[in-house]
């Protein structure tokens, strides 16, 4: 069953790259006393993510921080040292955290797979962007099929 907005996020974990190296976010320091948008894409270094998602939500970091959010955090369905390396080619810093889903289990905890072995893809997230304020989700807006509208950094940021 999907999350709806009202709903304590899940429990969970991601794995990171930081500066010690690799590592990992529980969902209580991510979400514990926070406001936190997160977006998730279907793959790292994939078309539409890489050119439209991914800068929208880097070239907005500072006007969505003006609006009280704590941290902007990408979630992908793919390893730590991939989300590490797209998030240095696209000049994320510190302005987007980079979340590895490995084996999706947060994204199944969500109930927002996309079943992406048409493409060669295997199981990953849908396209979507949530806003978590404390650990409860406040905005949930999940993409239709192949669009890529409710869940970009504007539309967020006017929700805001």
């Amino acid at each position: 069953m999907t999350v709806q907005v009202g709903d304590k996020a899940p429990a969970g974990r991601f794995h990171v790259i930081n500066a010690d190296g690799p590592g990992s976010v529980s969902t209580d320091e991510l979400f514990g006393g926070k406001k936190v948008v997160v977006f998730s894409v279907p793959g790292a270094f994939t078309p539409t993510c890489s050119k439209e998602h991914l800068p929208g939500f880097i070239d907005n970091a500072d006007a969505i921080r003006a609006k009280g959010v704590d941290t902007i955090a990408c979630m992908a369905v793919n390893d730590m040292f991939v989300m590490d390396a797209w998030g240095a080619s696209a000049g994320a810093g510190d302005k987007v955290l980079m979340l590895a889903d490995g084996n999706g289990t947060y994204t199944a905890a969500l109930g927002l797979e996309l079943d992406g072995s048409g493409f060669g893809l295997g199981t990953r997230g849908q396209r979507f962007a949530m806003v978590v304020d404390d650990g409860v989700i406040t905005q949930l807006h999940v993409e239709a099929p192949m669009e890529f509208k409710v869940s970009s950094a504007e539309s967020i940021l006017e929700k805001l």
